[in-house]
């Protein structure tokens, strides 16, 4: 079938507006904020339905054109640029919010639904819920965000964004609408067990075992009072005893890590940002006496909180790249890895070391997950993007950040292709087995992003 009957055979599902294969629509699909290599994309598509999905899917396999489902597009390690070509499934229009449960606390959204709109529909209209937000701009989509084991606002305590999907609507790649949770036998997406659970399959998987259309994701009751309480760290080596501390208190509703060598006053120093809640302004300054002497006990010590730093950093989202040093040229890798809290010091002395021979600011950050049961690290690596050689000097940082990740027992998190290649070198020969025997049943023709998690 030739290139304009797919085009025609697309804006007949879509319509006219909706669907395209020229250069300038399709220039912005080839690339993404990361540093990775811009590739030939041959059409991108929007459809407004999970029936249009469903006809795009059973389109691409009939003919064998990959596919790759984007939402807000800023994973930064190429996951949504396709490898092989084909069509990117751009579901943007898909932004419908269609239930908001106040009782069992979950939205049920449509995977085009950003973060900005889910929370400012909660904050207008259910003041006293609050879904888990990640730390990236407010037009990341929601699904995009826990589908790829994001982290975030709300981690420490109820774990990664992935564990808060209760359910699933998802386009197998034969066309087939499949729920997977609650939502297969029950009116209500309250949760996914006690039944097989398979929304595994789908997260961190990057849309090669099918398009997620529709998700529910837990929401919280939102505490009266929020503050964030800072304190300075100065050895890599205390961390694990300080964050332990922390977390045992039991009044830390989320806890960053950062340090940065410029601007000037910051070197040297590894900030523990800790955010307590409560009901009464009186609550808030009992935990802030509490934090303040953990941090002195475990060589730390308390910062009163600068008003625009504190303005930040209370803000949701906070936006991750507002830490970056931004070189001329606006480029920024931003990757990360799930680390074992012991080995979190040799984390930071080893992306210390990386920055520095590469000749970057080092930029290093975390988030606790789940109450210390891992620590999501994440390093910054600016570039210039006019600059090919400088990207690729981001690039070769990644590929060192991903070896010593996997030295220290950790996993890269949304790994780029060298970093996915990494990962499965290691894997285990039958979990790699069981993916392929997954993949291969279910995707026959290797349409749905061919190129990423490909076992041989």
């Amino acid at each position: 079938m030739s290139k304009e009957t797919i085009l025609s055979d697309l804006e007949e599902i879509v319509g006219k507006d909706f669907a395209s294969n020229k250069k300038e629509d399709l220039f912005i699909y080839s690339l993404d904020p990361g540093a990775s290599l811009p590739r030939e994309v041959d059409y991108v598509v929007m459809p407004n339905s999970v029936e249009e999905v469903q006809k795009i899917v059973k389109l691409a396999n009939k003919e064998r054109i990959p596919i790759v489902p984007m939402g807000g597009g800023l994973t930064l390690s190429g996951l949504v640029i396709p490898v092989k070509g084909g069509i990117v499934l751009d579901m943007k229009r898909m932004d419908r919010i269609v239930e908001i449960n106040e009782y069992s606390k979950y939205a049920l959204i449509e995977s085009g639904v950003t973060t900005g709109q889910l929370l400012a529909y909660l904050n207008e209209n259910y003041p006293d819920l609050q879904p888990p937000v990640p730390d990236a701009p407010a037009a990341a989509t929601v699904a995009g965000n826990v589908l790829i084991h994001g982290s975030g606002y709300l981690s420490q305590k109820y774990g990664d964004h992935g564990s808060m999907i209760n359910g699933l609507e998802v386009v197998l790649p034969n066309g087939d609408i499949c729920k997977v949770g609650s939502c297969s036998l029950s009116k209500y997406w309250f949760t996914r067990g006690p039944i097989p659970d398979l929304i595994g399959l789908f997260t961190s998987s990057f849309g090669t075992l099918g398009i997620v259309t529709k998700l529910s994701v837990k929401l919280f009751y939102k505490p009266k009072f929020r503050e964030v309480v800072f304190g300075l760290a100065t050895d890599f080596d205390d961390l694990p005893n300080i964050l332990s501390k922390v977390i045992e208190s039991g009044l830390a509703e989320d806890v960053l890590l950062g340090m940065q060598d410029k601007p000037d006053w910051m070197k040297g120093y590894i900030f523990v940002i800790v955010y307590v809640t409560g009901e009464s302004q009186d609550e808030i300054d009992t935990n802030t006496k509490v934090l303040k002497k953990i941090y002195r006990k475990t060589n730390a010590r308390y910062m009163k909180t600068p008003p625009r730093i504190r303005e930040i950093y209370m803000e949701k989202p906070i936006f991750a790249a507002t830490a970056a040093d931004f070189r001329k040229g606006g480029g920024f890798e931003y990757v990360g890895a799930f680390i074992p809290l012991e080995n979190i010091p040799e984390a930071y002395k080893g992306g210390v070391e990386i920055s520095k021979r590469h000749g970057i600011i080092p930029t290093i950050g975390s988030r606790l997950i789940g109450q210390t049961h891992t620590v999501m690290v994440f390093f910054s690596y600016s570039f210039n993007r006019a600059d090919p050689e400088d990207m690729k000097n981001a690039r070769d940082a990644l590929h060192e950040t991903n070896i010593l990740a996997l030295e220290l027992g950790g996993i890269p998190w949304k790994a780029e292709i060298a970093g996915q290649k990494l990962i499965l070198e290691k894997m285990d020969p039958n979990f790699k087995k069981l993916f392929k025997t997954i993949r291969d049943i279910l995707d026959p023709n290797h349409i749905m992003n061919p190129g990423n998690w490909e076992v041989e």
